[in-house]
């Protein structure tokens, strides 16, 4: 009945999605443009607020809980476990003062209203997952951006979402790289439950009722322990509060 129930209310869910994308792309680029970075990047946390509210049609929650332990006034790296679009809306959202930018694959970066233009102009790094020395080079210039201006970086190192909530190996390379060039950062570990249910039954029908959650673990001086121990304990944190 929930599945029969799902057809309508994904077709009213994706039309407000589409909607949201394509009146903020211009409003986007219009801020950038005329306005620069501050408005540009209000512009994206007001998308994500209408990106929520749309999913709201299908009954999805969002909350945020242990944001008491986001550091204030430093570079921060944001190491997440990844089940579906909607971790970034809810980082986005729920970490905005965090002025999140992400590490994506270059293929986002072209043909998706207002998220192709945020990546690419919003001081995120772009990766062609074929060419290691690119992708190498394009985080590195995110963590020298984050040193230089206090902000966030936003790393999935799964390397791809999980379609049952059931993480994956964290791989080394793009969180060592980050760590590398932006040494004065503080690595934050984020959990991410249920998102990955609002796409059960897959692109269509959507999957009705779902409760994301986003979980901010105290945050860790890179400084503090070597990386290989870094890695490990970062990721069995980030295992620790994923929810069966």
């Amino acid at each position: 009945m929930q599945k029969l129930l799902s057809y309508p209310l994904s077709v009213l869910y994706y039309i407000c999605l589409g909607l949201s994308l394509v009146i903020f792309h211009p409003i986007q680029w219009f801020c950038l443009k005329v306005f620069g970075y501050q408005s540009h990047k209000k512009s994206v946390d007001i998308l994500q607020w209408f990106l929520m509210r749309s999913a709201n049609v299908l009954g999805t929650t969002f909350s945020v809980t242990g944001k008491e332990n986001l550091p204030k006034e430093r570079p921060l790296i944001f190491v997440c476990n990844h089940q579906s679009m909607f971790d970034i809306v809810s980082i986005i959202w729920f970490l905005q003062e965090a002025h999140p930018k992400f590490v994506s694959k270059i293929e986002l970066g072209k043909g998706i209203p207002s998220v192709s233009f945020n990546l690419k102009y919003g001081g995120s790094a772009l990766i062609d997952r074929n060419d290691p020395k690119q992708a190498l080079s394009a985080i590195r210039d995110l963590a020298k951006y984050i040193q230089t201006n206090k902000r966030s970086a936003v790393i999935f190192p799964e390397g791809t979402r999980s379609k049952t909530g059931k993480p994956k190996r964290f791989s080394e390379n793009g969180l060592k790289m980050l760590c590398k060039f932006a040494p004065n950062a503080m690595v934050v570990p984020l959990t991410i439950n249920n998102s990955w249910k609002i796409f059960r039954y897959g692109s269509f029908p959507m999957g009705l009722g779902s409760a994301v959650k986003l979980h901010v673990h105290p945050a860790i001086k890179i400084k503090d322990m070597e990386f290989e121990q870094l890695l490990e304990t970062v990721e069995n944190t980030v295992k620790s509060k994923i929810e069966e």
